[in-house]
């Protein structure tokens, strides 16, 4: 290349410094601006322990999935004739019935089901979702019944079909609310409405079941797995 060309060259790249230096400055200048001038919001926890009415019902079925562990050593344990622990199933099953039927599945079904009803939107999932915890019901009266006493044979069978039933039906179910309709109450209401509907839920919870109503009733539910022998995480670690 001749002397010329190469000198044109430096140039051409001198010009394009100036015009990448001069743009950024630009947009660095309307950032920063941007930046005092918009003004500051103050946050606020949703719910009285900062979680949304989603994230507490996703917890809620933490519970439930801990449950569904019992239910699963039940089954194993009919099926293998070992004694089975009636009474912890029976304690188990009542804490399905008034923890998570008669409060977390009334908070959907009062609270959450018929906004997505009126509002036309996932009205088929929330049928659907209506008809197992009528089922779910049914199951659970079924499985404290017999649970009351020891049952034997025939009557063992049928229980363990009654929670293998049960969490078969409740695994896919707890999944669709987590995955597709509570995710889509964050579009369906404003941050003011959720937020309030936090605190409702809040409300209910110490209502119900006393201050650190939930951390009582994980509680109950860790008493009853250590009772099956089923309450160390790393047992479920292949190995």
């Amino acid at each position: 290349m001749s002397e010329g060309g190469r000198k044109e060259r430096r140039e051409m790249s001198r010009s394009r410094r100036r015009v990448l230096t001069v743009g950024l400055g630009g947009v660095a200048g309307l950032v920063l601006t941007g930046a005092a001038q918009q003004p500051r919001v103050a946050t606020k926890p949703i719910g009285d322990e900062g979680v949304g009415p989603g994230e507490d019902l996703m917890r809620e079925h933490g519970v439930l999935n801990r449950i569904l562990l019992i239910y699963d050593e039940g089954v194993r344990r009919i099926g293998t004739h070992q004694a089975f622990a009636p009474d912890a199933l029976h304690g188990a099953a009542a804490i399905i019935k008034r923890f998570l039927e008669d409060y977390h599945e009334k908070l959907e079904e009062d609270h959450l089901f018929p906004r997505f009803e009126k509002a036309g939107k996932l009205a088929d999932l929330v049928g659907v979702l209506r008809k197992q915890h009528q089922a779910g019901r049914q199951l659970t009266a079924g499985i404290l019944e017999g649970t009351a006493s020891g049952p034997k044979d025939a009557a063992a069978a049928a229980l363990a079909e009654k929670l293998r039933l049960f969490a078969h039906m409740y695994r896919p179910h707890e999944a669709r609310e987590d995955t597709v309709l509570f995710p889509a109450l964050g579009k369906l209401l404003p941050a003011k409405k959720l937020a309030e509907l936090g605190e409702q839920f809040e409300k209910e919870e110490d209502k119900l079941f006393g201050e650190e109503g939930f951390e009582k009733v994980v509680g109950q539910v860790a008493a009853i797995e250590k009772k099956l022998g089923i309450h160390d995480l790393a047992q479920f670690t292949p190995k």
